[in-house]
């Protein structure tokens, strides 16, 4: 067993959300219209086509058009646009 199986055996075994005990981000996305992330640590990088969000584990790219950031607190935050593309990234390779 790798030490990810072992991981996910013990997080199974607790009961808890594998979010709260990973730190892991959560992402809901309703339609190609709206994404919320909770969990994250910042946006690195925020463009009308690209908003990139920094998470415990790697980066999140939504790539698309119009894209805003409607809110943000230190909890979750709201993007909305056309989104075209949610892409995860662990800095060596895509997620």
């Amino acid at each position: 067993m790798d030490r990810e199986q072992i991981r996910d055996s013990l997080v199974e075994a607790s009961g808890m959300p594998k979010d709260v005990l990973l730190k892991a981000a959560v992402i809901t996305v309703t339609g190609n219209f709206e994404i919320c992330i909770g969990n994250y640590r910042g946006i690195t990088e925020y463009t009308d086509s690209l908003v990139r969000v920094q998470a415990r584990n790697g980066q999140i790219r939504v790539e698309g058009s119009r894209l805003t950031v409607r809110y943000y607190t230190t909890d979750e935050m709201k993007i909305t646009g056309k989104v075209e593309a949610i892409r995860f990234e662990n800095g060596r390779d895509e997620l």
